[in-house]
């Protein structure tokens, strides 16, 4: 695999979530769409779609965004309101990286052996939360309107 660009994420993508809630002990599962729009240096992360609950529950509309900026061969993910959240290592198959938000902290493993088809696996711990969240990501040429 080569080395990834910010340019190499640009366009449509279609995700599917899959959520473990242990503390809570169920399961929930997302389907949606993920765009990343160019605005100049960087690039919007705009993720949209139903979330399933276990039980039956839902559909409830899900929405995200993040900035995707590339920085000395790296690229650096900011909250929506320009917080810095993480950052990796778009050369490498499976890049890892962490987030500590206190009394939380958010561990994330990339991976990019199967591009363009690349997953997130995050893994969130803290005395209110533990849970596994994996979105597979999968280039999509005519997104659904």
């Amino acid at each position: 695999m080569t080395s990834l660009s910010l340019q190499a994420f640009e366009g449509h993508w279609d995700l599917s979530r899959e959520i473990e809630d242990r503390r809570a002990g169920e399961m929930a599962h997302l389907e949606g769409l993920c765009r990343f729009d160019r605005d100049g240096e960087e690039l919007i992360q705009t993720e949209t779609g139903k979330l399933f609950l276990s039980g039956g529950r839902g559909p409830f509309a899900a929405e995200r965004r993040y900035l995707w900026r590339e920085i000395a061969q790296t690229i650096h993910v900011f909250f929506e309101d320009g917080r810095f959240f993480h950052l990796f290592d778009p050369g490498a198959a499976m890049p890892m990286a962490t987030h500590d938000c206190a009394p939380d902290r958010y561990e994330v493993a990339y991976d990019f052996s199967d591009w363009p088809d690349w997953s997130a696996r995050w893994t969130v711990v803290g005395p209110r939360k533990d849970y596994t969240s994996v979105t597979q990501y999968r280039r999509c040429v005519q997104p659904a309107i």
